[in-house]
């Protein structure tokens, strides 16, 4: 795994309008392992699989609570870098009820480069992959060669864009695609991403490009398709608290069945599982991080850790 790391701040109970210059009361608050590759990394790890994570922070405060969060889970830390003189960056969000406002902090995860890595680290592994592709600005450029080296040393490959804060969503990406093996964007990201409006075509010119294409709708579930092979799921009810991190948890439980070789049914349905998991509690890791709750729920859906 390469990619970023950081805190959520999850404030919730928040007024139904926020107006400037006024003082605003939450009635929750929630301090949790943020971006999207940290709950991937995460959540991964607590499904049974070993897991290393590439990524920067500073020499704060808030990296260090990152680092203490993350190696709970048992994710080998050892690539983690320290960034003298920067700050580790940071996420608030103001959820209102399945959506969100999300303001981003990127400090150390704009910073990190190509050079920064140990591609023989990075390489040694079975499956590589990267989150929020977007953010990676001083690592995009070289993101290229980072895919076509991991391929290369035969490991397989996924990729999830996130959104891109500028709303440019850069023909660059394309150069990268060629190299992934699975791509597990949202449909909102799908469209953009392949210059559609629906998700239909956003499915077909993408699985052009990408030989396992899968596209995340929330509620209504996720689509797919390999060549000519379409594939869907529908999601898995549960009691839902918070949205956060359930996109990158659901990739935790596709990844999961992925490497083992399960079939695309397989992967569909355990990443859903996943994803109805991580909503259960506030923030992307809290319902994997409390045991007893993630074995029951798994098992009270036939999957066991």
């Amino acid at each position: 795994m390469v990619g970023e790391l950081n805190l959520d701040i999850i404030l919730s109970g928040l007024p139904a309008q926020l107006q400037l210059d006024r003082e605003h009361l939450a009635e929750g608050l929630k301090v949790t392992l943020g971006s999207s590759s940290a709950i991937f990394a995460h959540n991964l790890a607590l499904l049974g699989n070993r897991v290393g994570f590439s990524s920067a922070i500073g020499n704060d405060a808030f990296g260090e609570n990152c680092l203490e969060r993350l190696g709970e889970s048992g994710v080998d830390l050892s690539s983690v870098r320290r960034f003298s003189g920067q700050q580790t960056g940071l996420t608030v969000i103001l959820p209102r009820g399945a959506q969100r406002y999300i303001l981003t902090y990127p400090g150390t995860m704009s910073e990190m480069c190509f050079e920064d890595l140990d591609l023989d680290y990075v390489c040694s592994a079975k499956h590589f992959h990267l989150s929020s592709y977007f953010l990676q600005r001083a690592l995009r450029p070289k993101m290229a060669d980072l895919f076509r080296r991991a391929k290369e040393a035969g490991l397989t490959t996924s990729l999830d864009t996130n959104d891109d804060p500028d709303d440019r969503w850069s023909n660059e990406l394309l150069a990268v695609l060629k190299y992934v093996d699975v791509l597990l964007p949202n449909e909102h990201e799908a469209c953009k991403i392949a210059g559609k409006q629906g998700v239909d075509d956003a499915l077909r010119v993408l699985s052009g490009v990408v030989e396992l294409v899968v596209i995340k709708r929330g509620s209504r579930g996720v689509v797919a398709r390999r060549g000519e092979d379409c594939f869907s799921a529908v999601a898995k009810p549960g009691d839902f608290v918070d949205a956060v991190g359930a996109g990158d948890s659901f990739d935790a439980g596709f990844i999961d069945q992925f490497i083992r070789g399960a079939r695309i049914e397989e992967c569909l349905e355990f990443g859903n599982i996943a994803g109805a998991l991580s909503v259960t509690r506030a923030g992307g890791t809290e319902a994997f991080r409390d045991k007893a709750h993630r074995e029951a729920f798994l098992n009270e859906q036939g999957r066991a850790t």
